[in-house]
Formats: structure tokens, sequence, C-alpha cells
């Protein structure tokens, strides 16, 4: 009993002092992180640690996000319960577990099998099944992308955003964190047009980039 109530204590915590203070006031996305048990998905050793201000590793040099920069993502998106949505970098699976509650249906990529297939788990524990998960590298397999309301990157990239902001759909909108370490910068673009896109700088931040992505040059359009 004691340590359902410290976990329930840490998320009420998490949303009060983490989230809410970072300009996350959207109902939707508070009730996300009441709901999706955020413990669920990071490994026994950091329970602990899950509700956290700080990015935990999940092996293979990536990270699960801070609480507040997945909140803010999350915000910024605006997922609709009609929403088809593309994620790239399923890595612990919490927020394609928070993209899949509040979307229609999630088609997440994941570079690394063995972290697909903890996430696939996790989720499945949820009794979450509207989510196709893809192993493999995302820029070996643009052309299979469709037309998406949603794409949530969860990597950072030196450019390249139009490689994927292709695939919006009318209004559609992508957030991606753009830049160099140690500062980079989250951004959301909005699909206005069938070729023209709104893009909003949200905040700064340092997010490790996704793999195929460490050289700046390896983009070509």
């Amino acid at each position: 009993m004691t340590i359902a109530m410290d976990i329930e204590q840490a998320r009420f915590n998490m949303i009060e002092q983490q989230i809410r203070p970072w300009d996350v006031l959207d109902t939707n996305v508070l009730d996300i992180f009441q709901s999706v048990p955020r413990e669920a998905f990071v490994d026994a050793e950091q329970v602990a640690l899950a509700f956290a201000d700080l990015e935990l590793p999940i092996g293979h040099s990536q990270a699960m996000m801070s609480p507040k920069v997945e909140a803010r993502m999350l915000q910024a998106l605006n997922v609709t319960a009609n929403a088809k949505i593309l994620e790239i970098g399923t890595g612990s699976g919490f927020i394609t577990a928070c993209l899949a509650k509040l979307g229609h249906h999630v088609t997440s990529y994941e570079y690394y099998e063995d972290l697909s297939a903890k996430a696939q788990q996790r989720l499945a524990a949820q009794g979450l099944n509207n989510v196709n998960y893809i192993v493999g590298d995302v820029f070996n397999q643009l052309g299979s992308l469709r037309q998406y309301d949603v794409i949530a990157i969860t990597g950072s990239m030196p450019q390249g955003a139009e490689i994927f902001t292709k695939h919006l759909c009318l209004n559609g909108r992508m957030f991606c964190v753009l830049g160099d370490r140690p500062v980079m910068t989250a951004k959301l673009f909005t699909c206005v047009t069938k070729d023209s896109y709104r893009e909003e700088s949200l905040f700064e931040t340092d997010l490790a980039p996704l793999l195929s992505t460490t050289k700046k040059q390896e983009f070509s359009f």
C-alpha cells in the first residue's frame, strides 16, 4: 500500500511540479500523464526515477525524454481522436502509449529490435492494440511512408525536417528537435497547403540524435 501511495504521490508531483510549470495546461495531456502508468515503461531498477525530471537511459545510448519535454510535445501536437500518427523512435514505448490513447492509430518505427519488442510487451500489458510496430532505419523506408495527421520524432536531427513534413496531411502537425548539441530547438511544423508549412519554435533543449543523422550532410533532397 505504501509503495502504491508513493507512486501516486510521485505522479502527482510530476504533473504539478514539472509539467504544469512548463506551460502544459491542456487537460487531455494532463489526463494522459495521470492515466498512462509511466512506471510500467521503465525497467524495474528505474521505477524510483520514473517520475523524475531527467532523461532515463533505455539502452543503445538512447534515453527516455524527461516528462516535461514529452508533455510539451504532446500539447503541441494536439492529437485528436481520429488522428493517424507516425512516431519515429518507439524507445521505451511510453510516448507510443500516450499517442495510442489520444489518437486513432499509431505507426511506430524503432531502429533496435530489442527496444521495439520490449515496448510491444509494455503496450500489450496496457491493452493497447492500435499500434503498428516497424523495426528498422526509417531513413531507408521513406518511400513507404503514407500521409499522417501527426508526426512525432523523438530524436533530434541536425537538419532535414522537410523529408518528413511532406508526409503530413493538410493541417497535420509534426514535432521535431533540430540543431546540434549542446543547443537545439524543438519545433512544430503545420501543413497549411499541399506544399507549404508553418514553422514554430517551441523551446530550446538537448536531445540525442536519431540514428543515421550524426553526419550533417547525409540528407539529399
